[in-house]
């Protein structure tokens, strides 16, 4: 496979279009005077495709066996970084050394099944491989605690011209860029709660996907850790209790995941997307936020699992018996959204 740089020409069109792609935005969603909208008011369903043009731009997927390389931005402890590495090692286990079938279903690598379903003009899949790759750390974080979205390029910037250990800058590499609850990144929480896009040679000297998520804990966790925490204008619900412990860190999860579907299966703004503008798409899972279990929708999340011994809400099943809470994405031969805990597929 051709260098990342290469692949500049494929997007000579979304280059010229300056603003980055808005990616995920906050849940549940609210109407125009801040109240909760109704079922109507959303996108997000679970049933009919009348309204959904899911459709596919002749650009790349990540057909190659991915890597994703975390950046840790800000301090992170131990234990939330086992949990957010525990999710990555989840989306295929045998990369990591699990036995098949270790993992019971309904797994973290049986969600990634549907975003493997995408495939580019060649026909190739996105790929299945999906291993954790190596880290970088800037606890110090060294381009301040405020950074705007043109700052997260050079945060990877940093982490793949370091002057020691630098991150490989490889065929399948991807960089998963993740702030601290004291970091502040532009539009956090009002707007988005993660995003991704591809660097600017001019900038970080190589067209790289990459993807940034931002822990809300202390901030947000009502918006970008739904679930786990409920906002003030969601009347009577209750939130719902970490499978990991950690609402900020479970929250991400679900980012992460989010982020890592539609980077793979639109890495440089020119595959699968819904709407006529690439910076600012509606990708596959756009399409499903705050789905996670057969009836979601609205500010319902759908029937989840519960965990017998800690009452914690999951869907998913990971890696050295870790459990998680992860969005729905779209299904396009269905073409509605689903996952692997949904009622029909049990």
């Amino acid at each position: 496979m051709p260098h990342r740089g290469g692949l500049l020409p494929l997007l000579l069109v979304a280059l010229a279009a300056a603003p980055l792609a808005v990616a995920w935005r906050p849940w549940p969603p609210r109407d125009a005077s801040g109240a909760l909208a109704g079922l109507g008011a959303s996108k997000k369903f679970e049933g009919s495709s009348d309204f959904v043009k899911l459709e596919y731009h002749m650009g790349p997927v990540l057909a190659a066996d991915i890597t994703v390389h975390p950046i840790w931005y800000g301090a992170w402890p131990a234990e939330q970084k086992r949990t957010i590495r525990a999710f990555l090692r989840s989306l295929s286990p045998q990369s990591s050394g699990e036995k098949e079938g270790a993992v019971p279903s309904p797994s973290v690598a049986d969600w990634w099944r549907t975003v493997r379903l995408y495939t580019d003009q060649t026909t190739a899949n996105v790929s299945a491989v999906v291993a954790l790759g190596q880290e970088k750390c800037d606890a110090r974080m060294s381009r301040g605690a405020s950074l705007t979205r043109m700052d997260i390029q050079t945060v990877v910037k940093d982490a793949v011209t370091a002057r020691t250990r630098p991150l490989p800058v490889d065929a399948g590499g991807v960089y998963l860029v993740l702030t601290s609850p004291e970091v502040h990144v532009e539009n956090f929480c009002g707007q988005v709660c993660g995003f991704h896009y591809f660097t600017f040679p001019s900038v970080v000297g190589y067209t790289l996907p990459y993807a940034w998520v931002g822990n809300s804990a202390g901030r947000c966790p009502e918006v970008c850790a739904y679930p786990f925490a409920i906002p003030a204008y969601v009347p009577g619900r209750r939130p719902e209790a970490p499978p990991n412990g950690d609402a900020g860190v479970d929250g991400m999860v679900s980012v992460i995941a989010h982020e890592l579907a539609e980077m793979a299966s639109n890495p440089l703004a020119n595959a699968w997307y819904a709407g006529g503008d690439p910076s600012f798409p509606t990708e596959i899972a756009d399409l499903c936020e705050g789905i996670y279990g057969t009836g979601g929708g609205g500010a319902y999340t759908g029937q989840l699992l519960t965990d017998g011994r800690s009452g914690a809400a999951y869907n998913l099943n990971g890696v050295g018996g870790r459990r998680f809470l992860v969005q729905w994405v779209w299904d396009p031969y269905r073409s509605y959204c689903s996952g692997p805990n949904a009622l029909d597929h049990q």
